[in-house]
């Protein structure tokens, strides 16, 4: 537990899924977790089996997309240990359609969660990041941050029924690549990784009763097709989903101090998926 140790993470919507796995894959590599959920019960989950672990972490229940959550998120680090230097906006979810059905209110949703709710962290973050890096640098310290937004192979590639989705998850591509230049006069790496088919609940199958989230107390209807899961072995390369811990593992490569010179890339992790 050293290698990230003393490190203060936040990772949105960590209480379950990839966020929980990355939790607690930082967490035993020694860093402090702000733990984010929409509910109190799997926050506090995460924020126990951290402790369990003999780690630190603290959780900052909430949505995303509420105007004060990125001030919230932030605060609650610096207040409660003093520092900030992963950032990783993992919340989120879907909401299919394809164009000619799908009204405004269920597009702008996609790029509230998707866009606004990590600008919104970002900005937030920008002053104590500013002053932490100009205290280290007259202190004659070199150190790196990390930045680590989440989109996916419907951003990168486009996906049939989710122009929504697909919008938001693009434009994060964009805005790492814009923050890279702004903060790296900080040391603040900022990168993203692209999710291609990933075992979470919001790629259960329609008729499981786990695909059904509630976001702002009204059911979601999360899912994919059983057609989708069926082709995954034909379209896959390594012919299958992966799970939640190997998708952490690949946020987690640009955590850690050999990506230390890597900035403004997006990761694909979809099991060799190319097209």
């Amino acid at each position: 537990m050293t290698r990230l140790a003393g490190k203060v993470a936040l990772i949105s919507g960590s209480g379950r899924g990839i966020g929980r796995a990355l939790a607690l894959k930082l967490a035993r590599d020694g860093a402090r977790i702000v733990v984010n959920d929409l509910d109190e019960e799997p926050a506090a989950e995460v924020v126990k089996a951290i402790k369990d672990l003999g780690g630190d972490a603290i959780a900052c229940v909430g949505n995303v997309t509420d105007a004060d959550f990125g001030d919230r998120f932030v605060d609650t680090a610096i207040k409660t240990f003093n520092g900030l230097d992963i950032i990783v906006s993992n919340a989120g979810y879907t909401l299919d359609g394809v164009v000619q059905k799908m009204g405004d209110d269920q597009f702008q949703k996609m790029l509230d969660v998707h866009v606004v709710a990590p600008f919104r962290i970002l900005r937030a973050a920008a002053e104590p990041i500013r002053l932490f890096a100009k205290q280290e640098a007259a202190a004659g310290e070199e150190n790196f941050r990390k930045v680590v937004l989440i989109s996916s192979m419907a951003g990168t590639h486009g996906n049939a029924g989710q122009i929504n989705y697909s919008s938001a998850k693009s434009a994060l591509v964009g805005m790492t690549k814009t923050m890279s230049k702004e903060w790296g006069r900080y040391k603040v790496c900022v990168n993203c990784v692209a999710f291609g088919f990933i075992e979470t609940r919001l790629t259960k199958p329609l008729d499981d009763p786990a695909s059904k989230i509630v976001i702002e107390g009204k059911e979601v209807q999360a899912g994919v097709p059983q057609s989708a899961l069926s082709a995954l072995p034909a379209m896959v390369p390594l012919g299958r989903a992966g799970t939640a811990e190997e998708a952490a593992g690949g946020v987690y490569l640009f955590c850690i101090p050999e990506s230390n010179y890597v900035s403004g890339q997006t990761l694909i992790v979809g099991g060799g998926v190319s097209i």
